[in-house]
Formats: C-alpha cells, sequence, structure tokens
C-alpha cells in the first residue's frame, strides 16, 4: 500500500502507485487487505496507473490513469 488516508470520522481510503500501463487483479491485493481490515470503514480503494482507461475492480475499487489527474475539467 503506497498511500492510506484516513479522515477525522475513521472512513479510509487507499491508493497504490504502479509504474505499468496495465492492471489485473493481483495489482488490487494491498487495497482488498486494506478493505478487510478496515470493514466497514472503508471508502474506496484505487491503483494509479499509466494507463488510458479507467477500469473498476470490484466494489469500490478502480484503477485511475495518473493522467487523469492533470487533465481533468477546469
Amino acid at each position: 500500500m503506497d498511500v492510506v488516508l484516513e479522515d477525522a470520522a475513521g472512513r479510509v481510503v487507499g491508493v497504490e502507485v504502479k509504474a505499468s500501463a496495465t492492471v489485473g487483479a493481483r495489482d488490487f491485493r494491498g487495497l482488498r487487505a486494506l478493505a478487510e481490515a478496515s470493514g466497514d470503514r472503508f471508502r474506496r480503494g484505487f491503483v494509479l496507473y499509466t494507463g488510458r482507461t479507467t477500469v473498476p475492480f470490484g466494489e469500490n475499487l478502480h484503477a485511475l490513469p495518473v493522467s487523469s489527474f492533470w487533465s481533468m475539467p477546469a
């Protein structure tokens, strides 16, 4: 797990960063473990990768292109 964010209410979001143009289920192992350990506090998990497509990988788990952070509409 690269980053775990927790707000004052205890809600948790996890972020993995991969230097890869593809993602697979294996890339979500750490996020799934975080979700299991956090229980109801877990809100979302993201894998940031160098690909071009946002891909769902189960409930509250998504792969996001890292480029989406600087190409967001104003």
